[in-house]
């Protein structure tokens, strides 16, 4: 089943079921009032809301209206915790050969994970609102899992059974922030603003045959302006879902609502593109030893879309524009 939030003035929105073309939707506030309710009580709160979806499917729902994505909040538009991998290798090797940077010791075992602020999404048609060009400004194409209750020190063979919804994030990064945050050794704060999910987020199973060994197996695709920017395969993660989400739970509780992201999507194959900016200027560096692609500008457009293997998208598409802040 999709589930989406839906605008109604209020901090957390309203939980709705999406029909899987994304046209049709219908109010689930008589099973529960957000997402996060839902997951709350997702033992019993899910088979109502799949009884639901197949209504809507049969065109039996009563109530059913037009979806509008622009209508769409993030799907859990603010969460108690949003814990971010960079679970694609090829992605650091990139940045470590074209900055000359050290490998970080045990990569390879022990996945990079940061915390993130989750307590402002954005919604996939908002703009995105940055004080100035002059801090590096990139998107980051992602795959991200919410969870139930995931209890401390749960293997990743049980922390695949927590992973109740599979979403999709446009990981904003400042990138001119980022290097001195880095060195620190506390991590991202300000290099890491408010992030922007598509509209909608599906049960693993509605992936059918796309979600396996804990991992999307389709490609993000990615524009700027209109123009193809990258399509990098989700099935090159070098750490499943179910490694990230026991990595977070190494040392504490899980609540439910818990959102973990892949990291940059990202490919050993160059040809098929990037979905960071960053990422396409460290490739520059390393084949032409200076980089050429700007970061983005006030007026920019970004667009990422996954096709499902029925040929349809599986999320909606994010389709937002970069905008001065005080605008």
């Amino acid at each position: 089943m999709k589930l989406a939030t839906l605008k109604d003035g209020s901090r957390d929105g309203r939980l709705v079921v999406v029909s899987r073309d994304l046209r049709r939707y219908v109010c689930a506030s008589a099973i529960a009032a957000t997402l996060q309710q839902a997951v709350d009580a997702w033992a019993s709160c899910a088979p109502q809301l799949q009884a639901l979806a197949w209504l809507l499917e049969e065109g039996r729902a009563p109530g059913a209206q037009p979806f509008d994505p622009g209508q769409a909040m993030a799907p859990l538009p603010r969460a108690y915790q949003w814990c971010d991998a960079s679970a694609f290798l090829n992605h650091g090797t990139l940045m470590q050969k074209a900055f000359n940077l050290d490998p970080i010791e045990g990569v390879e075992h022990i996945p990079l994970m940061y915390q993130g602020s989750g307590d402002d999404f954005h919604g996939a048609r908002d703009d995105l609102r940055l004080p100035t060009e002059a801090q590096g400004i990139d998107f980051e194409g992602e795959f991200v899992v919410l969870v139930d209750d995931v209890p401390l020190g749960c293997p990743a063979e049980q922390a695949d059974a927590h992973i109740k919804l599979v979403l999709q994030v446009n990981d904003v990064s400042l990138r001119a922030l980022a290097p001195r945050e880095m060195l620190t050794g506390f991590g991202f704060l300000q290099a890491k603003p408010s992030s922007s999910f598509a509209p909608v987020a599906v049960t693993p199973d509605e992936l059918g045959d796309a979600w396996a060994e804990g991992r999307v197996q389709l490609p993000l695709q990615v524009q700027r302006n209109g123009e193809w920017f990258g399509h990098p395969h989700g099935g090159e993660m070098n750490f499943s879902f179910g490694q990230l989400v026991a990595h977070a739970a190494l040392t504490r509780r899980l609540g439910a609502g818990t959102l973990v992201g892949s990291g940059t999507v990202s490919n050993k194959d160059r040809s098929v593109g990037s979905a960071c900016i960053a990422e396409r200027r460290a490739i520059e560096m390393i084949e032409h030893g200076s980089p050429c692609t700007g970061f983005l500008h006030f007026g920019e457009r970004v667009r990422m879309d996954v096709v499902g293997l029925d040929g349809r998208s599986v999320f909606g598409a994010i389709d937002q524009r970069v905008v001065a802040a005080h605008e």
